[in-house]
């Protein structure tokens, strides 16, 4: 018998302990079901559940709640030690030790025979199959090896620098390894030349002294053009070269026909993409709708590029796509996912030449609504190449050449379709945050040449939302066919998450009134507040900094920043192997030929490939960001003692980390050098604050600084504050109280009279104690 309360509501306990028993596959209405609850105790069982969440009995992912820390079934750990029995203890890779305290231990169970592959030591990172232990003493959890996804490394990447006497030393790139150099005999360095990057075998460390290696690999001269982005590739390990097989395979493939395939090569479909892709893996059409029960409507066609005909599953192409996960891209390079043979040639949709393509039809109604869908199997012609600034100037009355002809038949009924499909998008209301890239512009040396930040077209808009509806059509039949799939999924933001953000928002008295479940359109109402404001920046990077990160899950719960009920990745199988297990699957679900995703895919293995390729995901963003920092702190070597003007991007205990505007460069400023007095980190204002003066240095303050040293190989450039801070008047609360006058537009975050006297610096250089003046109370 269920327990429950008086007032026929069930105990927390028991809620908490049917929870339990269905890790990860409950939610409201599955515990309203249990415990016998109408819909007139939802509201009073949403409070139970809140108030069960705010302390740490519960947490949700998605719409589904499990136990606060609970791991997910397959997981990546890193293996950090051994208990006093000799056996291995592991720590989830991917933890938010803020949000939810100590990362749980993994006691790994080593079985008697071990399968090849499985065989991990301390130091390496392996994919787990885990279960809650029995005896949670240590380690909450066990699990079981599947595979070793990286091991133990041995080997250090840096550059060599020779030394006069022979030989030389290695100075590593990773930051964590700043300092600790390598000594190489002059019998151990293969060669390699001064400023030559290389890749070192650790011989021994001592316990005094320097450490000894000897180099494994010359990777080339840093003066070459590729070196920058080949220190990311080698440090984060990412596969260049394809293996002979997988080369034969590539080499092998013969262009797609019309066997098995719709013949759709009189459709004028157009791939529109920016103006240096190598390849076009999507293309796109639209026409008004014939049907009379669809009066004003459009219908879409997406088509996208074949690949799963070429790479089939347990194929020597396949092994290596789903190692690599995804392409990564690089200023001056793109590591692909697949050989150019593949992704450059027979998947990528050139004008005039038959392609075979995997397409789905898409109705929209008068209202931008998608009514209905259908997938196809096709062969297909590109009509035309565009770029977005050429697609868009030609609506904007300025056509060429090649989209003179192609304005009224082909360019128009898209932006009429697409502006339709924006009505539904706009009443959907998914997350708008405004942060503009910035892309990298180099020289044919492979310096940056500048540094630009693109123009947002509606080009680039009507694509988006095209694939967006695509993407969503594929979840959305894989669903009704009952098949597996891999889910691009983004969980809403924690309520410690939301909690900080209201926090922060009174602080510059901005409402964020919760009531009812969480929805993007709160934090675009708090957006559209701020819009034309100094301190809109500042809003943005810390709605951004609340929100979850996405990731593929084989378990769906939903599309937070989209606002989507489901969602799956369909459009790029080129450059993402989730994209690839789609194809698959819908290839397998509507019957369309070969290439279909196996039957021994199931639920389990997919969950397995969803988590390796989240990592790989991950890997790629943070080579592609070191290799951006690289190449700026190269730029601006040469310019040591110049003054920028850029904007606090990040506030730590160990200073403030600045973003100039011209290039977008990340530096620190370290908090020692703010000053002659204490700063103490203010968490809710994302500020550090002097606690003599009030002077406040804020997230997203402008400011003006002065480069004072450049790391190339690291990345990495120390500021110094040329700026003076924002004053909090004295026998003021610093905990989110209401000020008096918002930042003036003279001077952005601080209102005129707002000053704080630099400290004064005598003959030697050294801050000497000054006076500050005292402003009036400002409203924040």
């Amino acid at each position: 018998m269920k327990r429950k309360h008086d007032h026929g509501f069930p105990a927390r306990d028991a809620i908490v302990a049917f929870v339990r028993a269905h890790p990860g596959k409950v939610g409201t209405r599955e515990i309203a079901r249990e415990f016998g609850l109408k819909n007139a105790d939802r509201a009073e069982l949403k409070r139970i559940l809140r108030e069960l969440a705010d302390e740490g009995a519960i947490a949700k992912r998605g719409r589904k709640i499990h136990e606060t820390a609970l791991l997910p079934p397959t997981v990546i750990a890193d293996i950090t030690g051994r208990d006093t029995d000799g056996e291995l203890l592991a720590t989830p890779t991917e933890w938010d030790t803020e949000q939810s305290g100590p990362a749980p231990k993994i006691r790994i169970h080593v079985p008697r025979r071990l399968q090849p592959g499985t065989a991990a030591g301390v130091g390496d990172r392996a994919m787990l199959r885990i279960e809650k232990a029995d005896d949670s003493e240590g380690a909450p959890y066990r699990g079981r090896i599947i595979k070793i996804i990286d091991q133990a490394r041995t080997r250090v990447l840096g550059i060599f620098r020779k030394l006069p006497g022979g030989g030389g030393l290695l100075v590593p790139v990773d930051k964590k390894q700043a300092g600790r150099e390598l000594n190489i005999a002059p019998s151990d360095t293969a060669g390699a030349e001064d400023g030559d990057l290389i890749s070192v075998d650790l011989v021994r460390s001592r316990g005094y002294g320097l450490a000894s290696g000897k180099v494994k690999e010359r990777l080339g001269s840093l003066s070459s053009e590729k070196a920058i982005s080949l220190i990311a590739i080698h440090a984060h390990e990412i596969p260049q070269a394809f293996s002979p097989s997988a080369l034969r395979e590539a080499e092998a493939a013969q262009p797609a026909d019309l066997k098995g395939r719709e013949d759709w090569r009189d459709l004028p479909l157009v791939t529109i993409d920016p103006p240096d892709a190598k390849d076009h893996d999507d293309a796109v059409h639209a026409a008004l709708d014939s049907d009379p029960n669809n009066k004003g409507g459009y219908v879409v066609h997406v088509a996208i590029a074949d690949v799963a005909f070429y790479v089939r599953p347990g194929s020597a192409l396949d092994r290596e796509a789903v190692t690599r996960g995804n392409s990564v891209y690089f200023p001056d390079r793109v590591v692909p996912m697949l050989p150019e043979r593949i992704s450059n040639d027979l998947c990528s949709l050139v004008p005039g030449e038959a392609r075979g393509a995997l397409a789905v039809r898409l109705v929209i109604g008068p209202d931008g609504r998608k009514r209905s869908h259908s997938f196809h199997r096709v062969l297909m012609r590109s009509a035309a190449k565009l770029h977005y600034a050429q697609a868009q100037a030609a609506i904007d009355g300025r056509p060429d050449d090649i989209t003179g002809p192609l304005l009224e038949p082909i360019l128009t009924p898209l932006y009429a379709a697409y502006a339709l499909v924006k009505l539904a998008r706009d009443e959907r209301d998914p997350l708008d945050l405004d942060l503009p890239e910035r892309k990298i512009l180099l020289k044919p040396d492979g310096t940056v040449d500048r540094v630009i930040v693109p123009e947002r077209l509606d080009a680039h808009r009507l694509i988006e939302e095209f694939m967006i509806l695509a993407n969503v059509a594929a979840a959305e039949m894989l669903e009704k066919k009952a098949l597996p799939l891999i889910y691009r999924v983004h969980d809403e933001p924690t309520l410690e998450k939301v909690h900080n953000l209201q926090e922060f928002l009174k602080t510059l008295d901005l409402p964020f009134a919760k009531t009812g479940a969480l929805r993007p359109s709160l934090f675009n109402r708090v957006l559209g507040q701020v819009r034309g404001e100094d301190y809109e920046p500042l809003v943005n990077e810390v709605v951004l900094r609340s929100q979850a990160q996405a990731e593929y899950s084989a378990e769906n719960y939903g599309h937070f920043g989209l606002n989507l009920r489901r969602y799956a990745h369909f459009t790029s199988p080129i450059r993402r192997y989730a994209d690839l297990i789609v194809h698959r699957a819908l290839i397998r679900a509507l019957d369309l030929g070969e290439g279909a995703l196996p039957e021994s895919e199931t639920l389990e293995t997919l969950s397995e490939i969803a988590a390796q390729i989240s990592l790989t995901e991950r890997r790629a963003m943070k080579a592609e960001r070191e290799t951006a920092d690289r190449l700026i702190a190269h730029f601006l070597a040469d310019r040591i003692g110049a003054t920028f003007q850029g904007r606090i991007s990040g506030v730590t205990r160990a200073g403030l980390f600045v973003k100039l505007s011209n290039t977008g460069a990340d530096g620190l400023i370290p908090i020692r050098t703010l000053g002659t007095e204490y700063y103490n980190y203010d968490e809710t204002r994302h500020a550090l604050v002097g606690s003599r003066s009030g002077a406040m240095h804020r997230l997203g303050d402008v400011v003006d600084v002065r480069l004072v040293e450049a790391a190339p190989v690291a990345g990495a450039l120390r500021f110094e504050l040329l700026s003076e801070g924002q004053l909090i008047p004295r026998g003021r609360k610093r905990d989110g109280a209401k000020a008096s006058a918002k930042p003036s537009k003279s001077h952005p975050g601080r209102s005129p009279r707002d000053k704080v006297r630099k400290p004064h610096k005598g003959k030697s250089g050294k801050a000497k104690p000054g006076k500050s003046k005292k402003g009036k109370s400002w409203k924040r």
